[in-house]
């Protein structure tokens, strides 16, 4: 995707969170557990603060929250998060240097791509909070938010800080895992001890477990973002552990 599409997916994402978010501020976000709306509020208004000042100050903040930020209504800090975001973007290149979590890509292109991506997650958890209908995903962004969530997230987490992943993986018996978003793309995920290996296209076709539907329907299975409505049309076959295995590594990998 370019980065102009993402700005414009960032832009319709957090209208529509924005608009969700507006009531409803004690109500449990169930895709977030623990969560109100206000909480789920405040914690994208101080994700966009924080990536903001990585931009700035060429490195990740920390510690982050600031104190005083629990002092600001979750809309409001939400509100001045967003402005900040953009105003950011605004000045900046995608190929301008940034400090980042990720240590291949420290440019302001991978905050660019992280903030449209992170921004329709939670548009969605809003909306199932609320009882919204859940605005539909383009494909093209529910695709490329597949290819992040298992190459940038899962791969590079499990190859960084492995330790996290031990008690899931050191018995896995290597496992093959097909993911099909439509007839748009397809990654071929491979686990086993200390391993989360992630390719791109079918391969031969075998798997043990074959994940398959629509761009949108993979990208909020994988997040786990189908909602009580079920799999959002997701099909999945293959052993029970076996998704587990993979369920558990994503859940780790964005904690």
């Amino acid at each position: 995707m370019e980065y102009k599409r993402f700005l414009d997916c960032l832009a319709a994402d957090h209208d529509r969170l924005r608009a969700a978010v507006e009531t409803d501020a004690d109500t449990p976000v169930p895709t977030c557990p623990g969560w109100t709306v206000a909480d789920l509020t405040r914690h994208v208004g101080e994700v966009y603060l924080h990536k903001t000042a990585a931009m700035r100050d060429g490195a990740e903040p920390e510690p982050w929250p600031p104190k005083e930020f629990a002092d600001e209504a979750p809309t409001a800090l939400l509100d001045r998060g967003y402005t900040a975001l953009r105003a950011e973007f605004a000045v900046r290149a995608p190929e301008d240097p940034a400090g980042t979590w990720y240590g291949p890509d420290q440019s302001v292109g991978f905050w660019i791509r992280r903030m449209a991506q992170e921004t329709v997650v939670h548009r969605i958890d809003a909306e199932l909070a609320t009882g919204r209908a859940v605005s539909p995903v383009p494909d093209d962004l529910a695709v490329d938010g597949v290819d992040e969530l298992l190459k940038i997230f899962a791969e590079y987490a499990v190859a960084e800080w492995g330790d996290y992943f031990t008690g899931i993986l050191e018995g896995s018996p290597g496992r093959t895992f097909l993911v099909r978003a439509g007839d748009h793309r397809a990654w071929r995920v491979r686990t086993g001890p200390g391993e989360f290996a992630v390719g791109d296209g079918a391969g031969d076709g075998t798997a043990d477990v074959t994940l398959s539907g629509s761009p949108e329907g993979v990208l909020r299975w994988l997040w786990n973002r189908s909602g009580a409505d079920g799999d959002g049309g997701v099909m999945v076959e293959g052993p029970a552990e076996a998704v587990a295995e993979l369920r558990r590594c994503l859940a780790v990998a964005t904690e």
